[in-house]
């Protein structure tokens, strides 16, 4: 019978499902066939029955439990791929390239070598290509990751002295935004909500739905309740202690949150509080001075127009921008006939003079067109 088994390549890295009907069990290195060739890797939860899952693809099936010489071939593979990582690096630097090399890997029969590497812009490497080829002899790929892919790959330690997330447990990278920090409490600072790979924190991720959760209990910030008999506005939260900051007649006082009274403040009361609150003095709350009105001049329709705001539309005189045509379409006289047809407009329209404006260079042409410099 055949069965489902989660096998993963490395110790963080992404895992990925395979079926089976060999005698294996979680922890065991097996071999099998991926889009980069054969490679060795290991399973890491309990096998269940294939039987129980509705597919629409079939599953690639494991090719055999690894064995002493694979296991001994695989090491080998990472020692060359130490070798082949300052190879490559040596090429990098003597073509110039725009690209930091971070990571060598090869499959388990050694046909293909896998260079990982980071660039801020899209590089050539086809050169580069060429020599490695000449090289190592195999084949060979190049292949551009992110900075949370290269965090991944190289590790670190993370801003709370732990090592990395992603580099220990993480498989899959989750979706993160500055509106989980903002939930949080936490201050908007990049620097320190940002790990080594200049991305949000994957952490910030974790406790989310908790303060979600723990945040319905408490009263919104900007709201008002009742403490001490008296209408106080809530200017801040504190979740892990309890707390609630307010604003009590100008006096800030933390209080816990069994202490107040979360029924709002009626709409009438609400309204005088907010009047009566001291409003911040504006740079601009100055009595504004009435400006003159100005005499606008009549407009003169027959007036030529010199720029696009002086342009009457409905005048007897009406400027046009010159226009230009895609390269692939010059030379079927597309132009002569948009001016043609746009110039039978304006004359419907009972224009007496029609003023264009172009580049010096398609003057000659709408010299051709009829017009005059």
């Amino acid at each position: 019978m055949d069965r489902l088994a989660a096998v993963r390549f490395n110790s963080a890295g992404k895992y990925y499902y395979f079926s089976t009907d060999l005698d294996v069990k979680k922890g065991d290195k097996v071999i099998v066939e991926t889009v980069r060739g054969l490679e060795m890797g290991e399973i890491i939860s309990d096998l269940t029955d294939l039987s129980e899952f509705k597919l629409d693809n079939e599953l690639k099936r494991i090719k055999r439990v690894a064995n002493r010489a694979d296991i001994e071939v695989y090491n080998i593979n990472k020692i060359k791929a130490q070798k082949s990582f300052e190879i490559c690096k040596e090429i990098i630097a003597e073509t110039n390239l725009d690209m930091h090399l971070i990571n060598c890997e090869y499959t388990l029969d050694a046909s293909k070598v896998i260079f990982m590497y980071t660039s801020d812009e899209r590089v050539d490497f086809r050169d580069l290509l060429k020599k490695l080829a000449s090289v190592f002899k195999c084949r060979i790929e190049l292949r551009q990751v992110g900075p949370r892919d290269k965090a991944k790959i190289v590790g670190g330690i993370g801003n709370c002295g732990l090592p990395l997330c992603c580099n220990s447990f993480l498989g899959e990278f989750d979706g993160v935004s500055i509106n989980m920090a903002k939930n949080q409490l936490l201050a908007i600072n990049i620097d320190k909500i940002s790990g080594v790979c200049g991305r949000l924190l994957c952490c910030l991720k974790y406790e989310d739905e908790a303060y979600k959760e723990v945040k319905k209990k408490f009263p919104k910030i900007g709201s008002f309740i009742r403490y001490d008999d008296k209408q106080c506005k809530v200017v801040g939260l504190n979740v892990i202690s309890d707390l609630v900051k307010i604003d009590s007649e100008g006096s800030i006082l933390f209080i816990p949150l069994s202490d107040i009274d979360k029924k709002p403040a009626p709409k009438k009361e609400r309204r005088i509080l907010e009047e009566l609150a001291p409003k911040k003095e504006k740079k601009h709350d100055k009595p504004r001075q009435k400006k003159p009105k100005q005499q606008h001049k009549p407009k003169q329709n027959d007036q030529k127009p010199r720029t696009i705001k002086g342009n009457n539309p409905k005048g007897k005189k009406v400027m046009i921008l010159g226009l230009d045509v895609l390269p692939e379409y010059r030379g079927q006289g597309l132009a002569r006939e948009i001016v043609r047809c746009y110039l039978q407009r304006e004359e419907e329209k009972g224009r007496k003079e029609i003023v264009l404006t172009c580049l010096d260079e398609k003057v000659e042409m709408y010299k051709r067109f009829g017009f005059v410099d």
